[in-house]
């Protein structure tokens, strides 16, 4: 657990604190930053290997999230963000299965709460853009065709969803997978690499262990990009909700 909470790197003790978890963060945004730009600038009409894989992905968000979702039309608004985000967050769930870095981005509460912080601004913003302010909340915690004495139970419950379940959940929700994968690796690693220097008839059980641990490891490769996907497509609908002419 203490891979979680790193010493300090530069300024130990201070709000400002850099420590290996920011490192990483940071690495991860300048690599993929960097590939991006790289692959932009020489971008052609005949996509190479690079370019294609970056297209295949662009277009898995943009169909199986945004246009299923939020529609042609009003996805455009927000292709954008919602591309940004399935990016941001799969490249640093990913972090956790390179080698050198082996801890997530988002394996610490600050950047799951950041982003999930993100979406319940834009979903907020937008859903009072278009109803108003009273129209909005109206919009959100009273659904129509419900008995009226059951809006007494009902609007505390769809306003606490509205102000906290929803990004407290996204938050939660990463950041645990996020988690307990890493557990789960550094455990099977750490039993394997224990039989094998066990110096017991144990050693003949480390080679199982080693396959148990590399199965988990693709499965957090499947993981990181399946809460990434969840993440995005959760956001979306969101916004969907709060933009929505209906309930």
């Amino acid at each position: 657990m203490a891979e979680f909470f790193p010493h300090g790197i530069l300024f130990a003790g201070t709000p400002f604190e850099f420590n290996r978890v920011q490192l990483v963060r940071l690495i991860i945004l300048v690599v993929v930053l960097t590939v991006m730009a790289i692959i932009a600038s020489r971008a052609k009409l005949v996509p190479g290997r690079a370019q294609s894989v970056v297209e295949m992905i662009i277009e898995f968000v943009d169909h199986s999230i945004i246009e299923n979702t939020l529609g042609l039309r009003e996805g455009k608004k927000y292709a954008p963000m919602l591309v940004t985000m399935f990016f941001f967050i799969l490249s640093m769930n990913l972090a956790g299965v390179i080698p050198g870095l082996n801890l997530a981005g988002t394996s610490v509460i600050g950047l799951p709460l950041l982003a999930a912080l993100w979406t319940f601004v834009v979903y907020i913003f937008f859903g009072i853009k278009k109803h108003g302010l009273g129209g909005y909340l109206k919009h959100e915690t009273m659904p129509p065709g419900v008995p009226k004495p059951i809006y007494l139970l009902l609007i505390p419950i769809e306003f606490l969803q509205l102000a906290v379940i929803r990004w407290a959940s996204l938050t939660i929700r990463l950041l645990a997978n996020m988690v307990a994968g890493h557990i789960m690796l550094v455990v099977f690693i750490g039993l394997t690499q224990g039989l094998l220097f066990s110096g017991s008839a144990l050693i003949a059980v480390a080679p199982f262990s080693g396959a148990l641990a590399i199965g988990i490891y693709g499965f957090e490769i499947f993981v990181a990009a399946l809460q990434a996907f969840i993440f995005t497509i959760l956001t979306a609908v969101y916004i969907n909700m709060a933009t929505s002419d209906e309930h």
